[in-house]
């Protein structure tokens, strides 16, 4: 299944979107639930509770889209230098100070969670602050089942569902501070969506993370060239810590952002991003002037 959260009416609502994305069927959940999208259906199913009943169905189109997981209840997990060509693009600069071998362990920094927005909202420039704004495309794991210490082998188990992510970074607040949280943490600096496609229907290990600036495909790299697949990303980020229902890994972006670039090819006010996943969906956002 295909969970969206969205605004109709002036209020928050929860639903099942159908199988050919024409239609969302609002879930039955009570007022507070509804605030908190899509994690109210996982912590429901974590408990081992059945899905709510759903009402009668409404166009997609007249609804709008939030972020599947409006305010994630903590920190997201992200993973940086997963793609080897994206390794190489940045090796004189995001990675210079890192281990040589790309494959001795992942880097994993976080977002914080007031940093999500949803699949069409805009992203704000902080103007004053950073004047190199990139782009990031990457598949993003949701955990549905919590644990600690979890094995490779268990680890698909733990998986909800996937969603889309732009890992929005400020590359000269990232590269100045030395560690990646500030330049990765700006308001808006996450569009999350369009829903969050559920992992018996839909296949992360397979599947492909495209982007496109202003129309033109930047980015395109299958999620079978991670260096760390998922499952040892959750073996990796459980070690010794608590991982929760609702907790989101963003998996890394392939190669082609606008760092890479000989010159270096920074967003600026009016440039459009898109970022699909085939066979789950896509989020478009314009990036706008403006303090974050």
């Amino acid at each position: 299944m295909r969970i969206a959260s969205f605004m109709v009416n002036g209020g928050p609502e929860v639903g099942l979107v159908s199988g050919d994305g024409l239609t969302v069927a609002p879930l039955a959940l009570d007022a507070e639930e509804k605030r908190m999208g899509a994690q109210a259906v996982i912590d429901l199913l974590a408990a081992g509770l059945e899905l709510p009943e759903t009402g009668a169905a409404l166009p997609l189109a007249e609804v709008a889209l939030i972020a599947p997981l409006p305010r994630p209840r903590r920190n997201l997990w992200c993973v940086g230098r997963n793609y080897h060509a994206h390794a190489q693009e940045l090796s004189a600069s995001v990675f210079k100070d890192n281990d040589a071998n790309p494959e001795s362990w992942p880097i994993v920094f976080t977002k914080v969670p007031e940093c999500v927005v949803g699949p069409r909202d805009d992203v704000l420039l902080p103007v004053g602050i950073s004047a190199q704004i990139d782009y990031e495309a990457e598949l993003a794991v949701v955990i549905g089942k919590g644990g600690k210490n979890i094995p490779r082998a268990e680890a698909l188990d733990h998986v909800f569902g996937y969603t889309v992510v732009n890992d929005v970074t400020a590359r000269d607040v990232q590269m100045r501070h030395q560690q990646w949280d500030m330049g990765k943490s700006f308001d808006t600096f996450c569009p999350m969506g369009p829903w969050i496609a559920t992992a018996d229907e839909f296949d992360g290990t397979r599947t492909r993370v495209r982007c496109w600036v202003n129309g033109e495909l930047r980015q395109d790299g299958p999620t079978e060239n991670m260096i760390f697949d998922i499952p040892s990303l959750i073996e990796t980020i459980s070690r010794g810590i608590t991982l929760y229902p609702g907790d989101v890994i963003a998996t890394g972006t392939p190669a082609g952002v606008g760092m890479g670039m000989q010159p270096p090819r920074y967003l600026g006010a009016g440039d459009v991003v898109r970022v699909e996943i085939e066979g789950l969906g896509a989020i478009e956002n314009t990036f706008v002037g403006g303090r974050s």
